[in-house]
């Protein structure tokens, strides 16, 4: 008994020890902006620190609690609102959009399906010249879609997969449309609400959020403020702030069909396939990868001043985390680093 304890002590102590070591090749120095991250199995924390500061000009060090914009990890949340849309009865993911927004070009063609799994073919917004003209005007879910649906398609829908902002940015509309709520009250009355997700917020410069870490980009001279951006671009595809504790309730809030029942849950985690049946690694709101031949569910984020990484392992129930507040820092690769260093742990004991 004393051996078997003495023993799980010292793999705990060691896989702090790596998870350390790989978290500082990229988040080493304590006088820039940094990191958080947290390793949880089971709705256990096996891990959580914080490396480097919140903001640079308090001198002032980031804490594991701090709130981070999590870019387009916001996409897991437009997702989830639509499928209980759908469980409610009010929409369905093989709806054509044009049911809902009667002027959209080609919208007898593209599905709900379609926007939610990036195989739309509508032109990226962000990858638009034009994008610079409107970043940081205040701009209406129907402005935002005008700015980009009459643009030329990038191919005819369900013909490939391509990572799309604007189409969750159009599901953010349809959201609005069909609720007759605003994305922002939607997300907080059927997600933060119901999850107790009391840390997260529709992001806003304006606001006071307590515990805010600010954003940084690092130019040659050094590091600066990030650039200010209007919240109402990337809507629906980018704009919410959360912790990582907050993270942790909603992958719980997940796995007990809190939010939806299992039916309608699985769909955002099962594949699906293109025109031809070739399928691709995208459910709605997850990319579906694996780690080490273990099935995951991952996604990133990145925007002004802020970067984001998440994965979940189904069969192990563990969760890994990571927000950076320099988006000269990205946790991706960290935060899989991490992940292949539990699984071994659990595969140890």
């Amino acid at each position: 008994m004393l051996f078997f304890f003495s023993s799980s002590l010292i793999f705990a102590q060691t896989l702090e020890k790596r998870i350390d070591d790989v978290i500082l090749k990229e988040f080493s120095d304590a006088k820039a902006p940094g990191g958080v991250f947290q390793v949880t199995q089971k709705g256990k924390v096996l891990y959580q620190k914080a490396f480097g500061k919140a903001n640079l000009e308090l001198d002032a060090n980031l804490h594991a609690d701090y709130v981070f914009e999590i870019g387009s990890m916001t996409k897991q949340f437009t997702a989830i609102a639509t499928l209980m849309l759908e469980q409610q009865g009010k929409l369905s993911v093989n709806d054509p959009i044009s049911k809902y927004i009667k002027d959209f070009p080609n919208g007898d063609k593209i599905t709900i399906h379609h926007l939610l799994t990036h195989t739309s073919g509508i032109k990226d917004f962000t990858k638009m010249k034009s994008i610079t003209t409107i970043a940081q005007k205040e701009m209406k879910p129907e402005m935002m879609v005008d700015f980009f649906k009459n643009e030329p398609v990038d191919f005819a829908p369900g013909e490939k997969f391509d990572y799309n902002n604007s189409g969750y940015v159009v599901l953010g509309h349809l959201i609005e449309l069909i609720s007759g709520d605003s994305y922002e009250n939607f997300i907080q009355k059927n997600i933060f609400d119901k999850a107790g997700m009391n840390h997260s917020y529709y992001a806003s410069d304006r606001k006071i959020v307590l515990k805010r870490a600010s954003g940084y980009h690092k130019k040659e001279s050094g590091y600066v403020n990030k650039t200010l951006i209007s919240f109402s671009v990337p809507f629906s595809s980018g704009s919410l702030m959360s912790t990582l504790e907050d993270m942790l309730k909603w992958q719980n809030a997940l796995n007990k069909n809190i939010l939806l029942n299992s039916q309608e849950t699985e769909k955002a985690f099962q594949k699906y396939r293109l025109n031809n049946g070739e399928e691709f690694t995208y459910g709605y709101g997850w990319h579906l990868k694996d780690i080490n031949g273990v099935a995951s569910r991952e996604h990133g984020g990145s925007i002004f001043g802020f970067k984001s990484m998440g994965v979940y392992i189904p069969s192990e129930d563990l969760y890994v985390v990571g927000f950076s507040n320099c988006d000269c820092h990205s946790p991706t690769e960290t935060v899989r680093n991490m992940t292949k260093l539990a699984l071994e742990n659990i595969n140890r004991n």
